[in-house]
C-alpha cells in the first residue's frame, strides 16, 4: 500500500523513519522533510480553512512523478507522513485515513510507555514491525 512512513516532532526533528525498501531511503527521507513546509504552511492560522477545519488529517501535501506524500498531524502538532507510489491506483483517501489512525495509536501507545524519553527518537523494534505491517496492509 504505502512505501514509507515518517513521524516529526513538534519542533520538526525526525521521531521516526521507517521505509519498505532500504535502499530508498534516503531519498525519501528529503522528500518527507521537504513536506514539513507545506504542512506548517496548512496549519497557519492566518489561513482560513486550517482554523475552522479540526481535522487531523491534511490530506495530499503534494505529488511528485513517482510518489504522492499524505500529511496528518495530532492535537499535540507532531507530524505524520505516509508515501505512496504514485502508481497504486487502488488506494483510496479513507485507506490512507484509517492507516494514519492506526498509526496514531500505535505511537500513543508507544509515548505513554514509561521507559520511553519524551521527545527523543522512537527505536522500538516492534514499533518499526507494526508501522511496516500497517502501511504495507499486513495487519
Amino acid at each position: 500500500m504505502a512505501i514509507c512512513a515518517a513521524i516529526v516532532g513538534k519542533d520538526n526533528s525526525p521521531k521516526f523513519f521507517t521505509c519498505v525498501n532500504p535502499e530508498e531511503e534516503l531519498s525519501l527521507q528529503y522528500k518527507v522533510l521537504s513536506s514539513l513546509d507545506i504542512i506548517e504552511e496548512k496549519l497557519n492560522p492566518t489561513n482560513k480553512t486550517a482554523t475552522e477545519s479540526k481535522e487531523l488529517y491534511l490530506g495530499m501535501l503534494y505529488s511528485l512523478e513517482n510518489y504522492k506524500l499524505y500529511g496528518y498531524v495530532t492535537n499535540t502538532k507532531i507530524k505524520f507522513v505516509i508515501v505512496v507510489d504514485s502508481s497504486n491506483l487502488a488506494l483510496r483517501d479513507n485507506e490512507i485515513r484509517t492507516m494514519f489512525r492506526k498509526i496514531h495509536c500505535e505511537y500513543a501507545d508507544v509515548v505513554s510507555n514509561p521507559f520511553y524519553t519524551p521527545g527523543s527518537a522512537i527505536t522500538s523494534k516492534n514499533f518499526d514491525a507494526s508501522i511496516k505491517n500497517i502501511i504495507t496492509g499486513t495487519v
